[in-house]
């Protein structure tokens, strides 16, 4: 009859045992799920997060892309233009220092009469845009034409700005061009009044 007790009591001790190692395996996979679960939520934000980001480094990437793009575009363009553009200079006949005399021919200005006579070098030269024409006197510039030359005429003109206090407007034709000599007119306007010479230049030998 003991024997029996005891085989019953011993019965029943590994039953117990056996369902809590049972519930205890349960709960722990229950744990470990929902481990599993949330360390997968979390590597999922994780990746997200990752993709969101490389997503806008490519957006910035792009953006930086087409700015450079267009800048070269642009220096293209630029240089493009530039190596376009021919800035037009003296022809070599006419190139270089003249000597010039100028006569008052008409005037009815107080700081002209007609007859008087001044000589002058006349240098035509180029800058970086035009050609210009300097007038120089005991070897000081006195006057700076900006120039053309087309149709075999020479036309140069001046003007003061608006800071002179007179104001002159010049324009010079010079229509008779051979080697060694050029003739032609110079008008000047000075507040209301107005003036014309003639002009002659000859080649300078020096």
């Amino acid at each position: 009859m003991v024997v029996c007790l005891v085989f019953i009591f011993f019965l029943y001790c590994i039953l117990n045992l056996y369902n809590m190692l049972k519930n205890t395996f349960f709960v722990l996979l229950a744990v470990s799920f929902i481990l599993v679960s949330c360390d997968y939520k979390e590597k999922e934000k994780n990746l997200t997060d990752r993709e969101k980001q490389l997503l806008e480094k490519e957006k910035t990437f792009a953006k930086k892309e087409s700015e450079y793009q267009s800048l070269l575009k642009m220096r293209d363009s630029i240089f493009a233009k530039k190596d376009s553009v021919v800035i037009a200079t003296w022809p070599a006949e006419i190139s270089g220092p003249w000597n010039g005399k100028v006569i008052c021919i008409e005037s009815n200005c107080s700081d002209y009469a007609v007859g008087d006579q001044r000589t002058d070098i006349w240098e035509f030269d180029n800058d970086s845009t035009q050609p210009i024409t300097k007038i120089i006197n005991n070897n000081n510039l006195v006057r700076l034409y900006s120039g053309k030359f087309e149709n075999n005429e020479i036309k140069l003109s001046f003007k003061t700005d608006s800071t002179a206090k007179k104001n002159v407007e010049m324009s010079v034709l010079l229509n008779d061009i051979s080697d060694n000599k050029i003739k032609g007119t110079r008008s000047i306007t000075s507040d209301g009044c107005s003036a014309k010479f003639s002009v002659e230049l000859v080649r300078s030998t020096k």
